[in-house]
């Protein structure tokens, strides 16, 4: 397993957040993570990228027990991620936001900033060149000098998927990406997701929208904090407790 969770758990005072949660993510899957709201999907995205310290379980990346280690830490040993509210730098460009997060991998040293020394122009050179490509792939190359607060909703949703990135990441966690769009908006997100694992990346994928679905190589479905179902689309389509859960009944129209 690329992404291994076991046993992992969170109580906030009395209330268990998540509940002996286990998940497997194998490289160049994509997985989604699908519940109702509260169900403690976000949580568990804290808990991987170490925000929140688990109050039980393991989590191994790569091989490594990154079990509440630091976000930065996290961040450096491969794993990006998106947030549900979108903490873009406003007052950037669209370039200057995806250039900004290259940085947590610095080429340069501060004397050759302060001197702009060969390296450091060297290095700013190879860092557009790269911001630019991310934009290309997220279909963001045309508005790359609007400045970031001016974006459509759907734009700017995008955008923090390239600011992640542009964080070099191995395993991408997308935190309800969907959430917002427009239906054609939803389509060009899907689309771009599809070419991300094409070219090699591995998704994990927190979505209330069910129009993920479709994108998945296996769902995970979680309510109250504990898995309740995982399997292929169509199984989880079908199963009677995600039905429940997500409408409350098993009679749906």
């Amino acid at each position: 397993m690329f992404l291994e969770i076991k046993g992992l758990t969170k109580n906030f005072g009395g209330l268990i957040a998540i509940n002996n949660f286990d998940l497997g993510v194998n490289q160049l899957e994509i997985i989604g993570l699908i519940g109702p709201n509260g169900a403690g999907k976000t949580t568990l995205f804290n808990l991987i990228t170490g925000v929140y310290r688990s109050n039980g379980g393991t989590v191994i990346f790569g091989g490594k027990d990154i079990t509440n280690i630091s976000p930065h830490t996290v961040a450096s040993l491969g794993i990006g991620r998106t947030f549900q509210l979108n903490p873009l730098f406003n007052e950037f460009t669209v370039l200057e936001n995806v250039s900004a997060s290259f940085h947590l991998h610095p080429k340069s040293h501060l004397w050759d900033i302060f001197f702009n020394t060969p390296t450091y122009r060297k290095n700013e050179a190879y860092i557009n060149a790269q911001s630019l490509e991310v934009l290309r792939i997220v279909g963001l190359n045309k508005v790359k000098d609007e400045l970031a607060r001016n974006l459509p909703y759907g734009y700017q949703k995008m955008l923090g998927i390239a600011r992640a990135l542009a964080t070099q990441p191995k395993l991408l966690l997308l935190d309800e990406p969907l959430g917002g769009m427009n239906p054609s908006e939803i389509e060009l997100c899907l689309n771009r997701l599809r070419k991300l694992r094409q070219d090699g990346m591995t998704i994990l994928i927190v979505e209330h929208n069910m129009q993920i679905l479709d994108l998945c190589d296996r769902i995970a479905v979680i309510s109250f904090g504990q898995k309740i179902c995982e399997g292929s689309p169509k199984e989880v389509r079908e199963n009677e407790e995600v039905i429940s859960a997500y409408f409350g009944g098993e009679n749906v129209a």
